[in-house]
């Protein structure tokens, strides 16, 4: 490839593994990479550039040099990748950023005097975190409780000098949240390990904790030092408190993390869930927009060494047994094996396979999928990203103005039948959902659906009405290729109009074809205006596919209340668990006579009735 000067010859790329930098004209690292056979790898990127995707065509013009490293494992390869990635920060590497800031209570422990704390900053040295937590107030509460068990010095720096200098205690030693080493009411040696009480308790939420103080209540009570046993008991009705807010989701008493992972082509977004002796004892999400490709294991040994690499060297980071996964990295044994180098005990890297750990893990990429959301959306609503991606789009598309009003199309149907099509409206790049509309057509290919839904909307241009469907779009997008694109064309310009721009969004790589050429064009990755049209795209997906299913329903249902003995509340409870007619006839009668409601006999008489359904 002539235009990559950099390119080195073939056979003067080794064939070890080891880790490779593209560079720029200023020596930044652009990005970091491994291989199990560095030739292999490199020449990848030096075959054809229209057959590269094109982000890593854009990552590959700003390159201006390619050096490599050899290693002499694939696990050193993982290593000297994450150090490096760590080291440089390269633009076009993976790196999630947490989708808000969250409060974490932390332990210094590297000070004389140990001081537990709330804190959003995770960057303190020889500080031990514990969390995040989703609400600073929750993490507050728990703090204020567990002082009274463990009563570990809470104060800053500047009060605790001044309490020592004045021999003084604050008043937390008053109340019994205190133990007051700032005048010696305890050896610091004994506070030291009062604060490794306190993070043992907080990362492992183990109850023996709670049952050891039970168990010195009794002994105190039989003693007849009813004073003490009352300390006690108010000790553990402090520790319950605290372990009634962490729900126990799993038997157990697991010591795992869960990570849960949604993606689409522009952004990807992680759910960590920290479950420690079966409880979740703190959850955060992170988010990224993807600027080269990346598969879903990729993403995983991305965030996973984003998640464990400790912030300094000799740093120590709480890592637990099992990290449970989406799916397992192609380096899942280097991984497991450069975790459990610095847990200094066995960690490995798995898939939950089935049980309540299964159900736990589906859970977490149900929260992945809701950051995702979340974080599309809040984009979308900002106004100053809004008018950068129309203004970008007008550019690319060379239209004479911003499209204030985009109108997009998407046709939906199952199997050639139950055809809808979907018109959704973005104005100021916010949907506008009552101006959303619905078609239903005659079964027939996409291209011809597509022209009579454009067809039947532009009439409305045509006659010129007052009411909101009538009000013209500046661009028209739709779900597609160049198929659709001619569709779309043919029937403007049947309805005679010309001046009204059409974009079709294809899904494999994003490209955007208009009326104005055959070439596609492809927006930059992560760009406002690629993401404004990918969010108007998708939404016009998911309100087709929302409009087929309520028409298939619909039909099922009309077609099942003719039959005797049906209402309309066991017809639903029919629909909701077999969807189809086709599913609900292969169906026996004790998989029917099992939903509510419905006896052995009438089940039996179902299935008879279904055998006349054609």
């Amino acid at each position: 490839m002539t235009e990559l000067s950099f390119r080195p010859n073939t056979s003067e790329i080794p064939t070890n593994p080891g880790v490779y930098r593209f560079i720029d004209e200023n020596e930044r690292v652009l990005y970091v990479g491994k291989a199990k056979n560095l030739r292999s790898r490199l020449t990848s990127y030096f075959g054809k550039m229209d057959k590269l995707h094109e982000r890593t065509q854009r990552m590959l013009r700003a390159a201006r040099d390619v050096k490599w490293t050899i290693v002499n494992t694939e696990y050193d390869a993982l290593q000297l990748e994450f150090s490096w990635i760590k080291q440089f920060d390269p633009p076009y590497n993976v790196r999630f950023r947490d989708d808000k800031s969250y409060p974490y209570l932390a332990i210094s422990m590297s000070e004389e005097v140990p001081r537990a704390f709330i804190t959003r900053n995770r960057d303190l040295p020889g500080v031990k975190y514990f969390g995040p937590y989703t609400q600073s107030w929750a993490v507050r509460e728990t703090l204020d409780s567990l002082l009274k068990v463990f009563p570990v010095r809470s104060c800053s720096q500047g009060i605790y000098d001044r309490a020592k200098r004045a021999k003084r205690p604050c008043l937390l030693a008053d109340i019994g949240k205190c133990s007051a080493p700032c005048v010696s009411r305890i050896e610091l040696s004994a506070h030291k390990a009062l604060a490794r009480k306190l993070g043992s308790f907080i990362s492992a939420g183990d109850e023996s904790f709670v049952e050891d103080l039970k168990v010195k209540m009794q002994e105190m009570s039989e003693k007849e030092n009813y004073e003490a046993a009352a300390n006690f008991r108010d000790d553990i009705q402090a520790l319950e408190k605290v372990l009634e807010k962490s729900t126990v989701v799993l038997a157990d008493h697991t010591d795992a993390d869960f990570i849960g992972l949604a993606r689409d082509e522009l952004s990807a977004a992680v759910a960590i869930f920290n479950v420690r002796g079966g409880r979740i004892r703190g959850a955060r999400g992170m988010v990224v927009d993807l600027e080269l490709d990346r598969s879903d294991s990729e993403l995983i040994e991305y965030v996973i060494n984003q998640i464990y690499t400790p912030p300094r060297v000799g740093e120590p980071i709480e890592i637990p047994k099992v990290i449970y996964v989406p799916s397992l990295p192609s380096d899942s044994n280097e991984i497991s094996q450069w975790l459990s180098s610095l847990r200094g005990s066995k960690s490995e890297v798995q898939v939950a396979q089935r049980g309540e750990k299964a159900v736990l893990a589906k859970t977490v990429a149900t929260n992945a999928q809701q950051s995702l959301q979340s974080y599309k959306l809040k984009r979308t609503a900002d106004f100053s990203a809004r008018a950068d991606a129309l203004a970008g789009i007008k550019k690319t598309l060379e239209m004479p103005m911003a499209p204030l009003r985009i109108e997009c199309f998407d046709i939906s149907h199952l199997a050639g039948t139950g055809t809808v099509g979907s018109m959704v409206v973005f104005e100021d790049g916010l949907p506008k959902k009552n101006q959303y509309r619905k078609f239903n057509l005659e079964s027939m290919d996409d291209t011809e659906a597509l022209y009579q839904v454009l067809r039947r909307r532009l009439k409305y241009l045509e006659e010129e009405k007052s009411e909101k469907f009538a009000y013209r779009p500046s661009l028209i997008l739709i779900d597609g290729g160049i198929p659709q694109r001619n569709a779309s064309a043919k029937a403007l310009a049947d309805a005679g109009i010309e001046d009204i721009t059409i974009a079709t969004l294809a899904k494999r790589l994003e490209e955007v074809y208009t009326t104005h050429s055959d070439n596609p064009i492809v927006f930059p990755r992560a760009s406002e205006e690629l993401f404004l049209l990918q969010r108007i795209r998708d939404e016009a997906h998911r309100f087709a596919i929302t409009a087929q299913r309520a028409k298939r329903s619909g039909g099922i249902s009309s077609t099942l209340l003719e039959l005797p003995g049906l209402g309309e509340a066991k017809v639903r409870l029919l629909i909701k668990k077999f969807g189809s007619i086709k599913r609900l006839k292969a169906a026996s009668a004790e998989e029917i006579a099992g939903l509510p409601g419905f006896s052995v006999s009438q089940a039996k008489n179902l299935v008879e009735q279904l055998k006349s359904f054609e």
